[in-house]
Order: C-alpha cells, then structure tokens, then sequence
C-alpha cells in the first residue's frame, strides 16, 4: 500500500491507521460544538496535553487553547493523507501569525503496538511542523471540540473561546481570515 505521495506504508502505519480511526470514531460518538459545556456546567475546554519536543515545540504540557492569546488548534493523526495536505496551509499562515497567534496541533493516536514518539517527531519534520505538537491519547481535545473527523481545525479567541470550526482541509484563504477576525 502507498501514500498520496507514493511512499509505501508499512504494516505499522496501516495498523497504526486502522487502530487510529477506530481510537477517533470511539472518542468522537455523542459529541457536538455544543459539548464545549458539560453537563455539570463545566467547561471542558482548555484541555491540557503533552507536547512533544519537535521543531517549534518543547516536551511538557500546553493548555490548548492557550490562555490569553488566540489559538489556532489542529487536530491530526500521521495516517491521515488530508492532514498532511492541511500541514501546507498552517505551515503558510502559521509564518504570517506566529507573533500574535499560538499554533498547537495534536494527535490522539496511542503510542506503542508499533507507533512511537520519534515516529510523530519524524511525521513532524517531515512535514514541516514548526509549532507546538501535542499529544492527547484519551481524545479529550477532539471530544470538547466536537471533532467530527480528521483533520479538523478550530480558531478560539485570547479569552479561550472557539469561534470557528472546520472539519477536513481548509485553504490559506480561509485560516487567513478567520485568524484576521480573533485578532
């Protein structure tokens, strides 16, 4: 088997792939943008993550959106062809924001049963991340956003909340704007 690129995939990535879209779909059944808010009146959102040390990122944890400065959040896994199309997009607008805008992208997918995290460090350099890469293998991002498939992208305000969402690839033009109107 091989990617949209023509690379053969291994049998790990085709594991990898087939666990991750089942590890999506189970995290994501119920959800919705109204799902920001528990049923305890809780917020669910920020959410924190670990984050990988990556081009751009440092190991740790973020809190995703970041407090106090607009976020655009992208989630991602390494099976997903779309994601690595979407990469060009953010790597084009992070480039243009990256003073005033926070970038995080993150992955749900499971380490171990063949993925590591040199193998998400590696998925990074190649495909040109240069921001802070998280991971949240309990999909508790995806779920608070509502997060219907992948890649999906939000954009929240500096007072944390999310004013737009988008599931699948979205253009420069698109990012472009709607990180123009949180700022």
């Amino acid at each position: 088997m091989t990617d949209e690129t023509g690379r053969t995939l291994g049998r790990r990535h085709l594991l990898a792939g087939v666990a991750g879209a089942g590890l999506v779909g189970a995290g994501l059944v119920g959800t919705g943008v109204a799902d920001l808010v528990g049923s305890d009146g809780a917020t669910r959102l920020p959410v924190e993550v670990t984050t990988l040390d990556a081009p751009g990122s440092t190991a740790g944890t973020r809190r995703v959106p970041v407090p106090g400065t607009p976020t655009v959040i992208d989630c991602f896994a390494t099976w997903c062809g779309p994601c690595i199309e979407q990469m060009d997009a953010l790597g084009t607008v992070h480039d243009r924001y990256t003073d005033r805008v926070a970038f995080v992208s993150v992955t749900n997918e499971r380490l171990g049963g063949g993925l590591t995290r040199e193998d998400l460090r590696s998925w990074w350099r190649n495909n040109d991340g240069a921001w802070t890469l998280g991971h949240d293998p309990e999909g508790d991002l995806l779920a608070a956003l509502g997060a219907n498939g992948l890649p999906y992208l939000a954009v929240a305000d500096a007072t944390g909340s999310v004013v737009w969402t988008h599931g699948g690839v979205a253009s420069v033009e698109t990012l472009d704007a709607e990180i123009a109107a949180v700022l």
